[in-house]
């Protein structure tokens, strides 16, 4: 852990990462972008769906193959897709005791869009704690692990790659910051797509929980 003092930058992914009930957040979310293909291309809901999986496989994401092959609004779908039910989820009062002790620039970084996080943020009750957002639409619509909107992100909130440290849920979204210099965390799960490519050497650290992980930072530099 000596490595990770004196980080001053942290970029934590957002779901499956802020979070842990990832099936209850993004069920809601895929259902809705399986009735979004379907109305907009007129397509039935099962077809909606493979074009849906393949997409996300193919592209890292639904939109992006939704954009290159159907000229999809992004900023329309983004808005149906996260127009979702949160009031399950609780106010995490251990990790935002966690949050306001680092001493450290705190970011966002999501393939989704700015609402999103900021209404999963507000009900976990630590959206005033980050520094900054940074979303699909931010990136230019180019999701994670593609290494271009991370050049974006580094020059936008002014941090050096080298003292920075990237938290995600899915492992293969962390080469291109380690290419670029950050410290890498990968949150261990066991979703199919998540741990794909979570044995390779660009992943500096697997934690179990993002709250304890971030209370060893905080004793890390407290000492």
């Amino acid at each position: 852990m000596k490595e990770f003092k004196n980080i001053k930058n942290i970029i934590f992914d957002c779901d499956g990462v802020l979070y842990k009930d990832l099936d209850a957040v993004f069920g809601q979310v895929s259902k809705r972008m399986s009735e979004y293909i379907s109305r907009k291309l007129n397509v039935d809901l099962k077809k909606a769906k493979d074009l849906q999986q393949n997409y996300f496989h193919k592209y890292n994401t639904s939109l992006n193959g939704l954009m290159i092959h159907h000229k999809i609004d992004p900023h329309e779908f983004l808005e149906y897709v996260h127009d979702i039910n949160l009031d399950f989820l609780k106010k995490d009062t251990v990790l935002r005791e966690e949050l306001l002790k680092l001493d450290a620039k705190k970011i966002v970084y999501t393939n989704g869009s700015r609402d999103h996080v900021n209404n999963i943020t507000k009900h976990l009750g630590i959206h005033d704690l980050f520094d900054g957002i940074f979303d699909i639409v931010d990136g230019q619509f180019m999701p994670k692990p593609q290494i271009e909107p991370f050049k974006v992100l580094i020059k936008k909130f002014e941090i050096t790659p080298e003292e920075t440290v990237f938290i995600e849920d899915i492992a293969k979204n962390l080469e291109p910051t380690k290419k670029l210099g950050m410290k890498t965390v990968w949150l261990i799960n066991n979703e199919y797509w998540g741990k794909k490519d979570s044995d390779k050497d660009f992943i500096d650290l697997k934690i179990k929980n993002l709250s304890s992980f971030l209370k060893e930072i905080n004793i890390l530099n407290a000492a």
